[in-house]
């Protein structure tokens, strides 16, 4: 199995670059040792649909967001969250959020919050994640709604876990699939790839010395996606200062993506080493416990949307997402946007929002 990509050689550092990866990666170090814990922002408005917790277990929790509409669709639709950010992008806030505009929609909507890691957590492996706990969701899902069957979004690296599980249970209970942002090709996740280029990263320094992976290296890391990025979105702020629906969805978006967590430990060496520096996972060659992960196996209907300007998982590492896996109804959608502006703000509710709600209705019924 494999594309044109997959037998090309990894991304190459630049010395100047390697030097200042290294440098940060012992300050962090440092700032770890030294106990400066992690600080989350707080927002009442901030995932603000309601809803219950159907499953928790550890710091992991599977929400039921509550009807709203008379008429709900049979399928039940299950999220998967990303590792490296918390969930609420899905949820921003009133009027801005996706997973609001399905439940009003009438789709019976479910989402996995992985939580913010603990110490205790510093062991957990994409093999929990994938062959135990995306499972235990799942069967909370189908005991909640009374459903066999179960639809998934995957979003960013939940798409890619989402991915997994549907390689090594193709006959499972999840029908279709719709990844948002969803990397398969880490030789080809740009700047990220270059940033852990293993003859400067030293992950298991870095996990060995702190356990779970401080968000301040997953940020800085983000941050550096995108040198001129950061001046332009405050350009555009300003332009568009009157416009107090883009002025909060920008202030919103730019809090999410500095509220990063932890990163189990063990997950993020076995990521660093198994996907960005050997891309087993589009080579065919990832075993989770004992088991090969071939995408071929995955068979399911799929959708897959991508964003074009996406500077976090750039549309080069996901594309070949569709053609690598086995289904013969398979969709790939382009849209603008960046990696969190296609799924939350204003330009997202008339792009990715009809057309995900269009392709979910047909295979919700």
């Amino acid at each position: 199995m494999g594309t044109a990509s997959a037998t090309g050689s990894a991304p190459q550092l630049d010395p100047q670059l390697g030097q200042r990866v290294t440098e940060t990666v012992d300050k962090i170090i440092q700032r770890g040792l030294l106990g400066l814990g992690y600080i989350s922002l707080d927002d009442s408005e901030i995932g603000a649909t309601p809803k219950d917790v159907i499953y928790a277990r550890d710091t992991m929790k599977v929400y039921h967001y509550r009807t709203s509409v008379a008429e709900v669709y049979r399928v039940p639709l299950l999220f998967v969250t990303s590792l490296v950010s918390k969930p609420y992008i899905l949820d921003l806030t009133p009027g801005q959020s996706l997973v609001e505009f399905l439940v009003q929609r009438g789709f019976d909507t479910y989402l996995i919050d992985w939580g913010v890691p603990r110490r205790e957590d510093r062991g957990l492996r994409l093999e929990d994640y994938v062959l135990d706990r995306i499972p235990a969701a799942i069967r909370a899902v189908q005991e909640e709604s009374g459903e066999d069957d179960v639809n998934m979004v995957g979003y960013c690296l939940g798409g890619t876990m989402a991915a997994m599980y549907g390689a090594l249970s193709p006959e499972g209970p999840v029908r279709n699939y719709a990844f948002l942002s969803t990397p398969v090709d880490f030789w080809r996740m740009g700047f990220f790839s270059t940033w852990t280029d293993r003859r400067y990263f030293d992950v298991d320094q870095l996990v060995d010395s702190l356990g779970n992976v401080p968000g301040e290296l997953l940020f800085t890391a983000f941050d550096m996606l995108r040198p001129a990025g950061r001046v332009a979105g405050q350009v555009r702020l300003w332009d568009r200062m009157r416009d107090d629906e883009y002025v909060r969805a920008f202030i919103l978006v730019d809090r999410w993506a500095a509220d990063q967590i932890p990163f189990p430990g063990e997950c993020f060496r076995q990521i660093t080493k198994e996907l960005l520096w050997e891309n087993k996972l589009l080579h065919g060659e990832l075993e989770l416990g004992g088991r090969r992960v071939d995408l071929q196996r995955f068979t399911a209907p799929m959708v897959h949307v991508t964003a074009e300007h996406d500077h976090i998982v750039p549309k080069d590492a996901s594309t070949d997402l569709s053609s690598a896996v086995g289904s013969s109804d398979r969709q790939d959608v382009v849209l603008k946007g960046g990696h969190a502006s296609l799924v939350a703000g204003g330009n997202a509710k008339y792009r990715l929002w009809p057309r995900l709600e269009q392709w979910l209705a047909v295979r919700s019924t």
